[in-house]
């Protein structure tokens, strides 16, 4: 099967999903652009390891070792880490030091390695402990209230919250919701209608740009494993 993903929704404010992987053998992945940080944890070769991952704003081609299980936690946007800029993370990620099997270590201090149903408790303790913070006015902007201060504030605000302008959040979150929509069987004539593409060219622009696959691809289910939260994830 190559790869076999799974992903669930939280109930935290402070996490938009739960995802978990495994792979059978050496295979690569699609990589869509994203706009949340994570952590992910993950075990292969008898070795644990633990990384924080940055927003991607263009798709690319990752790697996949074989007999590897990761855990992975997507926080939402408008969260940060105390110790590490959000624009530092854009299209790459930091590998975290002093990892085992139990314990990974994090802004100073030792955690416990969670299992997919031990998120949101360690996500709790991140926060209680400042570890992990958040803007209040990103998540008000995101819900589409116009906050009492001016543009320039929102945009420095959610850039250093995100790491990502206003725009580059909205385009990407477009182009996923348009794959979405296209791998659940919608044709490209009403995802262009219901999200608001110019025409057909503009939104395998957007396909190409940010998710790598195509409109026709998308509906097929083909072009090999993605990255791309459809219930279950795609695999190849």
């Amino acid at each position: 099967m190559g790869l076999r993903f799974t992903t669930r929704r939280s109930d935290s404010p402070w996490v938009d999903a739960v995802w978990t992987c495994a792979s059978d053998r050496v295979t690569t992945m699609t990589s869509v652009a994203g706009v949340r940080w994570g952590l992910v944890f993950w075990e292969q070769g008898g070795r644990a390891y633990a990384g924080v991952t940055g927003p991607e704003t263009r798709t690319g081609t990752a790697p996949v070792p074989e007999g590897a299980r990761f855990t992975g936690i997507d926080f939402a946007v408008g969260t940060s880490l105390r110790l590490v800029p959000a624009a530092a993370l854009v299209d790459g990620g930091i590998e975290l030091p002093d990892t085992t099997g139990r314990t990974f270590r994090l802004d100073g201090a030792r955690w416990e390695t969670p299992g997919p149903d031990d998120v949101e408790a360690l996500v709790g303790r991140l926060v209680r402990t400042g570890a992990v913070v958040r803007d209040p006015l990103v998540a008000e902007v995101l819900r589409g209230h116009e906050p009492d201060v001016s543009g320039r504030t929102v945009e420095r605000r959610f850039r250093a919250a995100a790491g990502l302008t206003r725009g580059a959040v909205r385009q990407i979150e477009r182009a996923r919701g348009a794959a979405e929509l296209l791998a659940a069987g919608e044709t490209a004539a009403d995802v262009i209608a219901k999200l608001d593409y110019f025409d057909e060219p503009h939104l395998a622009r957007a396909l190409r740009t940010y998710v790598g696959r195509t409109a026709g691809q998308l509906r097929d289910g083909t072009g090999g494993a993605i990255a791309l939260d459809l219930g279950q994830r795609l695999t190849s």
